[in-house]
């Protein structure tokens, strides 16, 4: 009876936690991220990034829509083409086309 009273105050301080010493604190987990980089640094760093990628890109439309660009033929009249039966409330072409008429 002695032994199984032992063994149950035994198996309770195993339970409740070991013996009173303090444990020993964890190691601080070291994360990718935040390993060796400020992150204000970062948002600052790419920041500029941006601001600068928004500049070239505008420049860059500019460039290109400033320059001048060939203009397509008229097509030939086909006879099949434009056909109106009906003259439209608002004249004599259609609403989105080029207007020739005076």
């Amino acid at each position: 009876m002695a032994m199984s009273m032992v063994r149950s105050a035994v198996l309770r301080t195993a339970m409740r936690g070991g013996s009173r010493s303090p444990a020993p604190a964890p190691a601080k987990r070291n994360f990718s991220s935040s390993a060796h980089h400020d992150d204000a640094y970062e948002t600052a760093k790419w920041e500029k990034i941006t601001y600068a990628g928004i500049v070239s890109c505008t420049l860059l439309a500019f460039y290109h829509l400033s320059k001048g660009h060939p203009h397509a033929e008229e097509p030939p009249p086909y006879p099949y083409l434009r056909i109106r039966n009906k003259e439209f409330p608002w004249g004599p072409d259609g609403l989105f086309e080029s207007k020739k008429h005076h």
